[in-house]
Protein backbone atom coordinates (compact mmCIF):
# COMPACT_ATOMS: atom_id res chain seq x y z
CA UNK A 1 0.00 0.00 0.00
CA UNK A 2 2.86 2.43 0.52
CA UNK A 3 5.11 1.73 -2.34
CA UNK A 4 1.38 2.39 -4.17
CA UNK A 5 0.67 5.51 -2.64
CA UNK A 6 4.26 6.43 -3.58
CA UNK A 7 4.02 5.87 -7.11
CA UNK A 8 0.52 7.37 -7.30
CA UNK A 9 2.47 10.68 -5.48
CA UNK A 10 4.99 10.89 -7.89
CA UNK A 11 2.33 10.69 -11.19
CA UNK A 12 0.48 13.61 -9.24
CA UNK A 13 3.57 15.54 -9.13
CA UNK A 14 4.65 14.75 -12.93
CA UNK A 15 0.99 15.08 -14.22
CA UNK A 16 0.99 18.71 -12.56
CA UNK A 17 5.16 19.50 -12.69
CA UNK A 18 4.71 23.54 -12.34
CA UNK A 19 2.28 23.59 -9.31
CA UNK A 20 4.47 20.78 -7.95
CA UNK A 21 7.59 22.94 -8.39
CA UNK A 22 6.52 25.72 -7.16
CA UNK A 23 5.30 23.70 -3.92
CA UNK A 24 8.82 22.04 -4.14
CA UNK A 25 10.85 24.95 -4.33
CA UNK A 26 9.12 26.32 -0.51
CA UNK A 27 10.59 23.54 1.03
CA UNK A 28 13.94 23.39 -1.19
CA UNK A 29 14.15 27.07 0.14
CA UNK A 30 13.77 25.84 3.96
CA UNK A 31 16.11 23.09 4.03
CA UNK A 32 18.93 25.53 2.13
CA UNK A 33 18.48 27.93 4.88
CA UNK A 34 18.87 25.64 7.78
CA UNK A 35 21.78 23.95 6.38
CA UNK A 36 23.73 27.42 5.41
CA UNK A 37 22.86 28.86 8.59
CA UNK A 38 24.52 25.56 10.72
CA UNK A 39 27.17 25.23 8.25
CA UNK A 40 27.89 28.98 9.04
CA UNK A 41 27.33 28.41 12.66
CA UNK A 42 29.40 25.72 12.86
CA UNK A 43 32.32 27.89 11.05
CA UNK A 44 32.06 30.50 13.69
CA UNK A 45 32.01 27.75 16.62
CA UNK A 46 34.71 26.20 15.48
CA UNK A 47 37.11 29.58 14.70
CA UNK A 48 36.53 30.45 18.33
CA UNK A 49 37.43 27.21 19.94
CA UNK A 50 40.64 27.33 17.56
CA UNK A 51 41.14 30.90 18.80
CA UNK A 52 40.98 29.66 22.42
CA UNK A 53 43.68 27.12 22.19
CA UNK A 54 45.89 29.51 20.03
CA UNK A 55 45.70 31.57 23.46
CA UNK A 56 47.22 29.01 25.54
CA UNK A 57 44.64 25.99 26.13
CA UNK A 58 41.33 25.43 28.71
CA UNK A 59 43.93 24.83 31.57
CA UNK A 60 45.52 28.29 31.36
CA UNK A 61 44.54 31.20 33.54
CA UNK A 62 45.15 34.95 33.64
CA UNK A 63 46.25 36.92 36.55
CA UNK A 64 44.57 40.44 35.98
CA UNK A 65 45.25 43.47 38.22
CA UNK A 66 41.97 45.25 39.24
CA UNK A 67 40.83 47.94 41.27
CA UNK A 68 40.55 47.46 45.11
CA UNK A 69 37.12 46.50 46.38
CA UNK A 70 35.23 49.82 47.65
CA UNK A 71 35.94 48.38 51.63
CA UNK A 72 39.39 48.96 50.92
CA UNK A 73 39.96 51.96 49.00
CA UNK A 74 42.05 53.26 51.58
CA UNK A 75 44.74 50.54 50.86
CA UNK A 76 44.39 51.53 46.79
CA UNK A 77 47.60 53.02 46.96
CA UNK A 78 49.62 50.18 48.71
CA UNK A 79 48.46 47.55 46.61
CA UNK A 80 51.58 45.87 44.88
CA UNK A 81 50.09 44.86 42.07
CA UNK A 82 51.91 41.98 39.72
CA UNK A 83 55.48 41.00 40.83
CA UNK A 84 57.95 38.22 40.77
CA UNK A 85 57.80 37.82 44.75
CA UNK A 86 54.23 36.41 43.67
CA UNK A 87 55.57 33.58 41.06
CA UNK A 88 58.27 32.53 43.24
CA UNK A 89 55.05 31.94 46.15
CA UNK A 90 52.59 30.39 44.03
CA UNK A 91 55.40 27.94 42.45
CA UNK A 92 56.06 26.80 46.37
CA UNK A 93 52.28 27.33 47.99
CA UNK A 94 50.05 26.27 44.99
CA UNK A 95 50.11 22.71 44.65
CA UNK A 96 47.04 22.35 42.09
CA UNK A 97 48.88 24.91 39.63
CA UNK A 98 51.44 23.51 37.43
CA UNK A 99 53.20 26.10 35.47
CA UNK A 100 53.40 29.53 36.62
CA UNK A 101 54.70 32.40 33.42
CA UNK A 102 55.88 36.00 34.65
CA UNK A 103 55.93 38.19 31.44
CA UNK A 104 57.32 41.74 31.29
CA UNK A 105 55.98 43.59 27.98
CA UNK A 106 57.05 46.74 26.05
CA UNK A 107 54.05 48.35 24.43
CA UNK A 108 56.53 50.59 22.17
CA UNK A 109 59.18 48.43 19.88
CA UNK A 110 60.44 48.57 16.86
CA UNK A 111 62.58 45.91 14.98
CA UNK A 112 64.87 46.97 12.37
CA UNK A 113 67.20 45.27 10.05
CA UNK A 114 68.40 46.23 6.58
CA UNK A 115 66.39 49.48 6.28
CA UNK A 116 63.01 46.95 7.34
CA UNK A 117 61.01 47.42 10.49
CA UNK A 118 58.42 45.36 11.78
CA UNK A 119 56.12 46.13 14.70
CA UNK A 120 55.44 43.00 16.82
CA UNK A 121 52.40 42.02 18.48
CA UNK A 122 53.71 41.38 21.69
CA UNK A 123 57.70 41.68 22.85
CA UNK A 124 57.46 40.14 26.19
CA UNK A 125 60.46 38.95 28.21
CA UNK A 126 59.82 35.59 29.75
CA UNK A 127 60.98 32.63 31.15
CA UNK A 128 61.37 29.56 28.87
CA UNK A 129 58.16 28.15 30.19
CA UNK A 130 56.28 30.49 28.72
CA UNK A 131 56.58 28.05 25.30
CA UNK A 132 54.52 25.56 27.04
CA UNK A 133 52.01 28.06 28.49
CA UNK A 134 51.62 29.73 24.89
CA UNK A 135 51.46 26.32 23.18
CA UNK A 136 54.39 27.91 20.74
CA UNK A 137 56.34 25.34 18.72
CA UNK A 138 59.86 26.00 17.68
CA UNK A 139 60.34 24.88 14.02
CA UNK A 140 64.26 26.54 13.88
CA UNK A 141 66.77 26.61 15.86
CA UNK A 142 66.38 26.82 19.92
CA UNK A 143 64.34 28.67 22.56
CA UNK A 144 66.03 30.59 25.42
CA UNK A 145 67.05 28.86 28.63
CA UNK A 146 67.70 29.10 32.32
CA UNK A 147 71.57 30.37 31.20
CA UNK A 148 70.09 33.21 28.80
CA UNK A 149 68.23 34.04 31.24
CA UNK A 150 70.33 33.91 34.23
CA UNK A 151 73.05 35.87 32.18
CA UNK A 152 70.23 38.00 30.28
CA UNK A 153 72.00 37.57 27.03
CA UNK A 154 70.54 39.55 23.91
CA UNK A 155 68.90 36.49 22.39
CA UNK A 156 65.05 36.55 20.87
CA UNK A 157 62.77 34.04 19.35
CA UNK A 158 60.60 35.71 16.49
CA UNK A 159 57.27 34.28 15.06
CA UNK A 160 57.01 33.84 11.05
CA UNK A 161 55.14 37.38 10.50
CA UNK A 162 58.41 39.23 12.07
CA UNK A 163 60.54 37.38 9.69
CA UNK A 164 58.59 37.90 6.52
CA UNK A 165 58.61 41.55 7.37
CA UNK A 166 62.58 41.89 7.99
CA UNK A 167 63.77 38.98 5.95
CA UNK A 168 60.89 38.24 3.43
CA UNK A 169 58.73 35.88 2.99
CA UNK A 170 59.34 32.16 1.41
CA UNK A 171 56.79 33.06 -1.23
CA UNK A 172 58.55 36.15 -2.24
CA UNK A 173 61.87 34.56 -2.50
CA UNK A 174 61.09 31.25 -3.95
CA UNK A 175 63.06 29.56 -1.11
CA UNK A 176 62.68 28.99 2.89
CA UNK A 177 64.02 31.39 4.90
CA UNK A 178 65.43 30.73 8.32
CA UNK A 179 67.39 33.67 9.82
CA UNK A 180 68.56 31.92 12.61
CA UNK A 181 72.12 33.41 13.90
CA UNK A 182 71.25 36.51 12.19
CA UNK A 183 71.32 40.14 14.06
CA UNK A 184 68.34 42.55 14.60
CA UNK A 185 67.81 45.94 15.90
CA UNK A 186 65.60 45.90 18.99
CA UNK A 187 64.90 50.09 19.61
CA UNK A 188 68.56 49.50 18.39
CA UNK A 189 69.52 47.28 20.63
CA UNK A 190 71.56 44.63 19.15
CA UNK A 191 69.77 40.98 19.32
CA UNK A 192 70.75 37.28 17.44
CA UNK A 193 67.64 35.34 16.13
CA UNK A 194 68.58 31.73 17.98
CA UNK A 195 64.83 30.59 17.03
CA UNK A 196 61.78 30.96 14.64
CA UNK A 197 58.42 29.44 15.65
CA UNK A 198 56.51 27.48 12.99
CA UNK A 199 53.85 29.24 11.14
CA UNK A 200 50.44 29.03 13.15
CA UNK A 201 47.04 29.50 11.18
CA UNK A 202 43.35 28.05 11.42
CA UNK A 203 42.22 25.32 9.21
CA UNK A 204 40.53 27.66 7.55
CA UNK A 205 43.20 29.73 6.40
CA UNK A 206 45.27 26.65 5.52
CA UNK A 207 42.31 25.22 3.51
CA UNK A 208 42.39 28.65 1.61
CA UNK A 209 46.29 28.88 1.23
CA UNK A 210 46.43 25.15 -0.20
CA UNK A 211 43.58 26.50 -3.00
CA UNK A 212 46.00 29.65 -3.56
CA UNK A 213 49.00 27.15 -4.03
CA UNK A 214 46.81 24.97 -6.54
CA UNK A 215 45.54 27.94 -8.45
CA UNK A 216 49.08 29.68 -8.90
CA UNK A 217 50.85 26.28 -10.04
CA UNK A 218 48.12 26.22 -12.90
CA UNK A 219 48.41 30.10 -13.85
CA UNK A 220 52.43 29.93 -13.31
CA UNK A 221 52.13 27.41 -16.57
CA UNK A 222 49.81 29.92 -17.98
CA UNK A 223 52.37 32.99 -18.02
CA UNK A 224 50.25 34.58 -15.12
CA UNK A 225 50.94 35.93 -11.80
CA UNK A 226 50.90 33.30 -9.49
CA UNK A 227 50.17 33.14 -5.32
CA UNK A 228 50.01 36.41 -4.02
CA UNK A 229 51.39 35.56 -0.26
CA UNK A 230 50.03 34.50 2.94
CA UNK A 231 47.20 36.84 4.56
CA UNK A 232 47.25 38.19 7.33
CA UNK A 233 44.53 35.67 8.77
CA UNK A 234 42.59 35.25 12.09
CA UNK A 235 43.55 37.73 14.82
CA UNK A 236 44.87 34.99 17.41
CA UNK A 237 46.90 33.54 14.94
CA UNK A 238 48.45 36.70 13.35
CA UNK A 239 49.33 37.46 17.39
CA UNK A 240 51.01 34.55 17.57
CA UNK A 241 52.97 35.00 14.12
CA UNK A 242 54.09 38.18 15.07
CA UNK A 243 55.54 38.00 18.60
CA UNK A 244 58.99 38.79 19.94
CA UNK A 245 60.38 36.66 23.02
CA UNK A 246 63.48 37.16 25.05
CA UNK A 247 64.49 36.38 28.62
CA UNK A 248 63.18 38.14 31.04
CA UNK A 249 66.20 39.36 32.54
CA UNK A 250 66.92 41.25 29.54
CA UNK A 251 63.80 42.68 29.10
CA UNK A 252 64.68 44.12 32.60
CA UNK A 253 68.38 44.84 31.73
CA UNK A 254 67.86 45.95 29.45
CA UNK A 255 64.92 47.79 28.70
CA UNK A 256 62.50 47.90 32.14
CA UNK A 257 65.11 49.16 34.87
CA UNK A 258 66.91 51.82 32.68
CA UNK A 259 63.43 53.55 32.97
CA UNK A 260 64.51 54.61 36.55
CA UNK A 261 60.51 54.35 37.49
CA UNK A 262 60.52 50.32 38.23
CA UNK A 263 61.26 48.58 41.95
CA UNK A 264 64.84 47.50 41.47
CA UNK A 265 64.14 44.75 44.21
CA UNK A 266 61.07 43.32 43.54
CA UNK A 267 59.84 44.76 39.82
CA UNK A 268 56.55 44.56 38.59
CA UNK A 269 55.36 42.26 35.86
CA UNK A 270 52.73 43.22 32.90
CA UNK A 271 51.21 39.94 33.08
CA UNK A 272 51.37 36.32 35.34
CA UNK A 273 49.89 33.04 33.32
CA UNK A 274 49.55 29.97 35.39
CA UNK A 275 47.92 26.27 34.38
CA UNK A 276 45.86 24.29 36.51
CA UNK A 277 47.48 20.89 36.97
CA UNK A 278 43.41 19.59 36.06
CA UNK A 279 40.12 20.75 35.04
CA UNK A 280 39.00 19.28 37.35
CA UNK A 281 40.17 20.80 39.96
CA UNK A 282 39.85 24.50 38.45
CA UNK A 283 38.23 25.93 41.54
CA UNK A 284 40.24 24.95 43.67
CA UNK A 285 43.61 25.85 42.15
CA UNK A 286 42.34 29.47 41.95
CA UNK A 287 41.33 29.12 45.60
CA UNK A 288 44.87 27.72 46.84
CA UNK A 289 45.87 30.79 44.14
CA UNK A 290 43.62 33.40 45.57
CA UNK A 291 44.96 32.15 49.30
CA UNK A 292 48.61 32.76 48.30
CA UNK A 293 48.44 36.25 46.81
CA UNK A 294 46.37 37.60 49.57
CA UNK A 295 49.85 36.73 51.92
CA UNK A 296 51.91 37.97 49.07
CA UNK A 297 49.39 41.13 49.05
CA UNK A 298 49.06 42.02 52.48
CA UNK A 299 45.65 41.41 52.46
CA UNK A 300 44.90 43.48 49.66
CA UNK A 301 42.83 42.15 47.00
CA UNK A 302 44.10 43.99 43.82
CA UNK A 303 43.97 41.04 41.49
CA UNK A 304 41.13 38.97 39.64
CA UNK A 305 41.36 35.78 37.61
CA UNK A 306 40.40 35.44 33.45
CA UNK A 307 39.81 31.69 32.83
CA UNK A 308 39.45 30.36 29.39
CA UNK A 309 36.09 28.36 30.73
CA UNK A 310 34.52 31.82 31.21
CA UNK A 311 35.36 32.25 27.38
CA UNK A 312 33.40 28.79 26.92
CA UNK A 313 30.77 29.67 28.25
CA UNK A 314 30.65 33.06 26.59
CA UNK A 315 30.84 30.97 22.85
CA UNK A 316 28.69 28.50 24.03
CA UNK A 317 25.94 31.74 24.76
CA UNK A 318 26.60 33.43 21.25
CA UNK A 319 26.49 30.30 19.42
CA UNK A 320 23.24 29.14 21.04
CA UNK A 321 21.96 32.70 19.94
CA UNK A 322 23.08 32.08 16.61
CA UNK A 323 21.39 28.75 16.18
CA UNK A 324 18.15 30.15 17.79
CA UNK A 325 17.60 32.80 15.66
CA UNK A 326 19.18 30.94 12.26
CA UNK A 327 16.44 27.92 13.55
CA UNK A 328 13.26 30.70 13.35
CA UNK A 329 14.50 32.24 9.94
CA UNK A 330 14.76 28.62 8.49
CA UNK A 331 11.49 27.62 10.67
CA UNK A 332 9.69 30.35 9.03
CA UNK A 333 11.01 29.18 5.26
CA UNK A 334 10.07 25.89 6.03
CA UNK A 335 6.37 26.79 7.29
CA UNK A 336 6.05 28.82 4.03
CA UNK A 337 6.57 25.26 2.19
CA UNK A 338 4.64 23.26 4.04
CA UNK A 339 1.38 26.02 3.34
CA UNK A 340 2.46 25.57 -0.46
CA UNK A 341 2.02 21.48 0.20
CA UNK A 342 -1.26 22.28 1.99
CA UNK A 343 -2.56 24.46 -1.02
CA UNK A 344 -1.49 21.45 -3.44
CA UNK A 345 -3.19 18.96 -1.80
CA UNK A 346 -6.21 20.67 -1.37
CA UNK A 347 -6.00 21.87 -5.23
CA UNK A 348 -5.07 18.23 -6.14
CA UNK A 349 -8.07 16.91 -3.39
CA UNK A 350 -10.65 19.21 -5.66
CA UNK A 351 -9.99 17.78 -8.61
CA UNK A 352 -10.07 14.38 -7.72
CA UNK A 353 -13.43 14.22 -5.51
CA UNK A 354 -14.68 11.86 -8.00
CA UNK A 355 -11.85 9.75 -8.03
CA UNK A 356 -12.03 9.53 -4.34
CA UNK A 357 -15.98 9.04 -4.71
CA UNK A 358 -15.49 5.78 -6.80
CA UNK A 359 -12.75 4.27 -4.56
CA UNK A 360 -15.37 5.17 -1.65
CA UNK A 361 -17.77 3.16 -3.52
CA UNK A 362 -15.96 -0.23 -4.42
CA UNK A 363 -14.72 -0.52 -0.71
CA UNK A 364 -12.07 1.95 0.10
CA UNK A 365 -11.61 2.61 3.54
CA UNK A 366 -11.18 6.65 4.88
CA UNK A 367 -7.82 5.38 6.50
CA UNK A 368 -6.73 4.06 2.88
CA UNK A 369 -7.58 7.46 1.64
CA UNK A 370 -6.27 9.46 4.42
CA UNK A 371 -2.93 7.50 4.08
CA UNK A 372 -2.79 8.20 0.77
CA UNK A 373 -2.92 12.06 0.60
CA UNK A 374 -0.36 11.93 3.70
CA UNK A 375 2.14 9.94 1.59
CA UNK A 376 2.15 11.80 -1.07
CA UNK A 377 2.42 14.83 0.45
CA UNK A 378 5.30 13.62 2.43
CA UNK A 379 7.12 12.24 -1.55
CA UNK A 380 6.51 16.39 -1.89
CA UNK A 381 8.30 16.99 0.94
CA UNK A 382 10.87 14.61 0.61
CA UNK A 383 11.85 15.46 -3.09
CA UNK A 384 12.09 19.08 -1.77
CA UNK A 385 14.44 17.64 0.86
CA UNK A 386 16.79 16.05 -1.24
CA UNK A 387 16.70 19.19 -3.85
CA UNK A 388 17.04 20.79 -0.72
CA UNK A 389 20.27 19.46 0.44
CA UNK A 390 21.66 19.20 -2.91
CA UNK A 391 21.54 22.59 -3.48
CA UNK A 392 22.90 23.43 -0.19
CA UNK A 393 26.10 22.44 -1.04
CA UNK A 394 26.43 24.69 -3.67
CA UNK A 395 25.19 27.59 -2.05
CA UNK A 396 27.50 27.25 1.05
CA UNK A 397 30.47 27.05 -1.64
CA UNK A 398 28.67 29.82 -3.17
CA UNK A 399 29.34 31.66 0.65
CA UNK A 400 32.41 30.70 0.67
CA UNK A 401 33.60 32.16 -2.39
CA UNK A 402 32.06 35.63 -2.72
CA UNK A 403 32.61 36.54 0.80
CA UNK A 404 35.38 34.19 2.58
CA UNK A 405 35.78 34.48 5.75
CA UNK A 406 38.67 33.47 8.78
CA UNK A 407 36.35 30.51 9.29
CA UNK A 408 34.70 28.18 6.47
CA UNK A 409 31.11 27.23 6.83
CA UNK A 410 31.48 23.46 7.20
CA UNK A 411 28.44 21.34 6.67
CA UNK A 412 27.68 18.71 9.16
CA UNK A 413 26.10 15.71 9.40
CA UNK A 414 23.99 16.40 11.89
CA UNK A 415 22.64 19.71 10.14
CA UNK A 416 21.77 17.35 6.89
CA UNK A 417 19.89 14.90 8.51
CA UNK A 418 18.31 17.23 10.90
CA UNK A 419 17.19 19.50 7.45
CA UNK A 420 16.33 16.63 5.74
CA UNK A 421 13.65 15.10 8.58
CA UNK A 422 12.18 18.76 9.17
CA UNK A 423 11.49 18.87 5.38
CA UNK A 424 9.72 15.33 5.29
CA UNK A 425 8.13 16.39 8.95
CA UNK A 426 6.54 19.38 7.21
CA UNK A 427 5.21 17.26 4.47
CA UNK A 428 3.49 14.89 7.10
CA UNK A 429 1.94 18.05 8.76
CA UNK A 430 0.80 19.53 6.02
CA UNK A 431 -1.07 16.83 4.27
CA UNK A 432 -2.77 16.31 7.38
CA UNK A 433 -5.88 18.55 6.48
CA UNK A 434 -6.15 17.91 2.83
CA UNK A 435 -6.14 14.20 4.33
CA UNK A 436 -8.69 14.89 6.37
CA UNK A 437 -10.86 16.62 4.23
CA UNK A 438 -10.16 13.51 1.77
CA UNK A 439 -11.21 10.53 3.80
CA UNK A 440 -14.37 12.84 5.29
CA UNK A 441 -16.26 12.63 1.56
CA UNK A 442 -19.08 11.20 1.17
CA UNK A 443 -19.05 8.75 -1.52
CA UNK A 444 -22.84 9.96 -2.68
CA UNK A 445 -21.67 13.14 -2.53
CA UNK A 446 -18.29 12.61 -4.20
CA UNK A 447 -19.42 11.03 -7.70
CA UNK A 448 -22.48 13.65 -7.98
CA UNK A 449 -19.18 16.46 -7.90
CA UNK A 450 -18.74 17.98 -11.26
Amino acid sequence: MLLNSTLIGLKEIWAHKFRSGLSILGIVLGVCSLVAMAAIIKGMENGMKETLIAYGGLDKVLLRNQDVPAWQEHLADQAPGRTIKDVYALMKGAPLVRLVSPEMDLSRCVLSRGGKNAFPSEFVGAWPVILDMNLHTVEHGRFFNEVDDAEARNVCVIGTGIRDALFGSPEEKGRAIVPVGDTIQINGQSFTIIGLFEHYESAAEKKIRELEWKQAAVTNKSGRSGFSGRSRGSHAFWRKNNVVYVPLNTMWVRFRSASGREDMADPKLSDIDFKVASLDQMDAALQQVRNVLMITHNGIEDFSFNTQEQSIEQIKTTIGNARRSGGIIAGIALLVGGIGITNIMLASITERVREIGIRKAIGATPFSIFSQIVVESVVIAILGGLVGLAVSFALVSGITRISPTENLPQISAAALLLAFGFSAGVGAVAGLLPAFKAARLHPIQALRYE
